[in-house]
């Protein structure tokens, strides 16, 4: 699946929103391991990533070259400056309507709207691929991501009171969001 768009960001700069490619590898790789180093909201902390970057560039490659499946960067200034993508919750028939969607973004780029442009392009991709349902985790502390999601039209359909185990808060809540498209 290809992508490809340029918006204004609110402080006025242009942001370009493309699909990862293969010699992104080496960025994508940096900005993931800054990104889950500057908030406590992500899956996995950056010494958990198991992707080096030939790696993280093939997982890339893949993700351009697939149908359903997509991941997205964002670039202001030539930096990466977030990611998002969308991928099958699996190819079963009875599942294979549903994808999942990730986020992260630089903290120095919060409050831009990259956030928000990230999650309506991936909306826009998995509308495209066919998926029916789009789903999410967020921890629930994190209230802008789930007023950002809430807007967006996804729903909550349950919480986990002991989703995540951090190394800094203990046990944190998440909620489990759809969105039907």
């Amino acid at each position: 699946m290809r992508y490809n768009k340029t918006i204004m960001l609110s402080n006025g700069v242009e942001c370009c929103l493309r699909n990862g490619t293969e010699s992104d590898g080496q960025l994508v790789l940096d900005n993931f391991n800054l990104t889950h180093s500057e908030t406590d909201y992500l899956l996995t902390y950056p010494d958990e990533n198991s992707f080096n970057a030939e790696q993280e560039s093939q997982f890339l490659k893949e993700k351009a070259e697939s149908e359903r499946e997509i991941e997205l960067i964002a670039i202001v200034d030539g930096v990466i400056t977030g990611t998002a993508g969308i991928e099958a919750i699996g190819t079963k028939y009875k599942v294979r309507h549903r994808a999942e969607f990730g986020i992260s973004v630089a903290k120095k780029y919060w409050g831009l709207g990259i956030g928000k442009a990230l999650l309506a392009s991936c909306i826009e991709c998995a509308k495209a691929a066919g998926y029916s349902q789009l789903e999410l985790n967020v921890v629930a502390e994190n209230e802008r991501a789930v007023s950002m999601y809430e807007q967006a039209g996804f729903v909550e359909f349950g919480r986990n009171p002991k989703g995540f185990c951090s190394r800094i808060a203990g046990f944190q809540e998440v909620i489990s969001m759809r969105l039907e498209l």
